[in-house]
Order: structure tokens, then sequence, then C-alpha cells
């Protein structure tokens, strides 16, 4: 596609003044790795107590439907990026009237919506899982029909970390799951999608890197463990036939080049039993399942989306070491949100290899990610051993 006409292929270098659409940990995590290189960081987000507010030279604070606070946020601002999809697509619209933003706000409006997001997929000729998009229960029955069960129902917009979604076993789930996600609000239509059940045998993920010129540079594939649906352990190598890990790093190049990303995203698989991958999700910024790139790889995932941004070229992404990635959630505080109990943070540094990463935020909540742990070793079940007993020991009472 071509350049916006306030778009550049010129350099942007340090000394500039890069935005961040958003205000959490990877808005933070950016910032970090951006004025490390000699950048200044503004972060527009709609809460002022963020995690990004802690590492930017400016936080601007306003609602993300206001125009006139987008503009005013945009002055002075070399090039624009987002830490967070669940934005209005607007938002990065009214940002691109004034400044690059990149990826295009386009690549948002797609991926923000998993019906929109799927037909891209569909359109494109990419492997995922059988759905159907549906508006009303009627049509949640027959595409449960078409479809079978067991079923994912899914809300189309605002769903991460397992977030607007049921598993459906059997046609009685049907009218629960449809009223539990708010298939009968009275706002209006709203729209949903039936995944079928995939029996698969991991999930992993590939975050890669998409210059100005089309130019990729991908992350080797992560294999990562969830629990209630959120991201618990990822860690490299993956330890899947080379044809899996290169049929996914190629799947995940193409997607950006069809979407025509210019920054860093990720794309989610499943990995079949018969060594297949399907698409399931696109995130159109850094990753949680990226953050053990910090310490494993030779550029980390934060520094590549400053570079893709910025026109720079793209860092290596050669693995220096196995590793692990383990989430911190607010249940690490206890079981008790109004009265938090503090991990022990030492006990979990004394594991060799171990490094702690925080977020700043004050309330943990269960579910809530608050920081991670990376371990690096010689292998990766060691790396992931490393991680489970630093967070064990952290949060022992």
């Amino acid at each position: 596609m071509p350049l916006a006409a306030n778009d550049s292929v010129r350099p942007i270098l340090p000394g500039a003044t890069l935005g961040i659409l958003g205000g959490g940990q990877l808005g933070s995590m950016f910032a970090m790795a951006a004025r490390r290189m000699g950048y200044r960081v503004e972060a527009i987000s709609d809460i002022a107590d963020c995690p990004a507010a802690r590492h930017c030279d400016r936080l601007h604070v306003g609602s993300y439907d206001d125009p006139v606070f987008l503009a005013a946020a945009a002055r002075g601002l070399d090039v624009v990026t987002f830490e967070f999809e669940n934005v209005p697509a607007a938002a990065g619209e009214a940002l691109a009237a004034a400044v690059p933003v990149r990826p295009h706000p386009r690549v948002l409006h797609i991926t923000q919506n998993r019906a929109r997001e799927k037909a891209f997929l569909v359109e494109y000729g990419f492997a995922c899982a059988p759905h159907r998009v549906i508006e009303t229960l009627a049509e949640l029955q027959a595409a449960a029909d078409q479809l079978g069960l067991p079923a994912v129902l899914k809300t189309a917009a605002f769903g991460y970390d397992g977030k607007g979604q049921r598993r459906i076993v059997s046609p009685a789930d049907l009218e629960t799951a449809w009223r539990e996600l708010g298939g009968d609000a009275t706002a209006g239509p709203q729209r949903f999608v039936l995944e079928g059940w995939i029996d698969f045998d991991c999930e992993i993920s590939v975050v890669a890197a998409r210059d100005l010129g089309g130019g990729t540079a991908a992350f080797p594939p992560s294999r990562n463990g969830h629990a209630n649906h959120i991201l618990d352990i990822a860690s490299v190598p993956a330890g899947l036939p080379g044809e899996v890990l290169a049929a996914a790093t190629e799947t995940a190049e193409r997607v950006l080049a069809a979407l025509d990303v210019v920054g860093v995203a990720c794309v989610e698989f499943f990995v079949t039993k018969e060594g297949q991958v399907l698409v399931n999700e696109i995130a159109p910024r850094t990753h949680n399942s990226g953050h053990l790139t910090i310490e494993a790889c030779e550029t980390s995932q934060f520094e590549q989306q400053v570079r893709a941004i910025c026109g720079l070229p793209l860092g290596s992404t050669r693995p220096l070491s196995p590793a692990a990635m383990a989430n911190l959630l607010g249940d690490c505080w206890g079981d008790d949100p109004a009265a938090p109990v503090e991990p022990d943070w030492a006990a979990a540094l004394s594991v060799p290899g171990v490094r702690l990463h925080l977020y700043g935020k004050r309330q943990p909540r269960p579910g809530r990610k608050m920081g991670h742990l990376t371990a690096t070793a010689d292998t990766a079940a060691e790396a992931i051993r490393r991680v489970e007993q630093a967070r064990w020991l952290a949060g022992r009472r």
C-alpha cells in the first residue's frame, strides 16, 4: 500500500520524539528501549496512573474518542505506534492525520475485531479454525449444528487474555454462553464468532518485525502454555520439528506482508497433532510471549519495534540462550486483593539465571498481569524449571 501523505521513508533518528498509543506495560518496555537508544517518548493514555508513565518523558491523559485531545497530543511527535489494540481505530486515524502511525490504523481496525480478523485470514488463504460469524441466538444454534461441539464462542470485539469467550460443550450451554457474553444486550446488534474446537498438540507464537521496505525479521517461535486462558509460560526453543517452526515463521511473515505492517506484530498458532499450523490470533504489537527476547536474543522485541517504526535497519533476532518467561499475576500477592502480601522477590532471585520485571501497577488483582520472570539456561526445560521455581518461591506463604 502507498505511504500516507504525511509518512516518509527517511529514518527517524535518535533525538526524535516517539509516541505510544496506550499506557500499559508494553508501552513501558518500549519506552525503556527507546530512551536507551536516545529517543524521547510520550504516551497517550486514558489513565494517568499507568505503567508507561514511569518511563516516558511526557504523558498525555484524555479520551481516545476526543479528536481535539489527540490532535494536541500529536504535536511534536515524529511517529506513533500502539501497544494495545483495544483502543478505537478512529483514535489511530485521528493521529495519522498529523503524524505517521506505524503500523497503520487500518491494521488496528482489522486485528482488534475477531470477525474482521477471520475475514482477513480467509481472504488471504491463511489456515485457521473453522468458524461462523453470528449476531443472534438462532444463528448460534445453527452454527453449532454446522461446526459441531465442543466449540468456543467469542465476542468479536474487546477480547484478550481469555476475556470475552466461553467454551460450549453441549447444546444446553448455548443459551447460557450467549447470555453471559452479552448476547441479549439492548445496545443494538452484537457480533460473535463461534470457532470449532481444535484438538491441538500445543500453542506457539511468532513475533516478527517488518520495515518500511517490506523486509522482515522473525524471532524464534515460542512454545506457550496457558492457565485460565492467560499465557502462563513461554519458552524457546519450542521443541518442535524444524518444518513446523519454519511453516509458522513463514506464515507469520506472510501475515505481516498481507497486512502491510510496519512495526512489530505477533501471530499466535495452534499446532495440530498432525503438525499443521493454524492461525489463532494476530496481535499488531509486541507480545507477552516475546518478553523473553529481552534476555534471550541479540535484539529485544521492544528495540526491534523502535527500529522498525523509525525506519532503521532491523536488528538480529539470533537467540543467545534457551529461555523461559513466566507471568506474575495478581494471584501471587495472595487471595485477598484488599490485603495483598508482597511476594518474596529475594527468594525468587536466588534461583540462578532468573530476572525480575515488575510493571509498577499499584493494585494486584487475580488474573491481572503485574510482571514477569525470565530465566536463561542450557535447555528450555531447565529454563522452565527455573522460572516455575522462582515464581513458587516468590508466592510461598
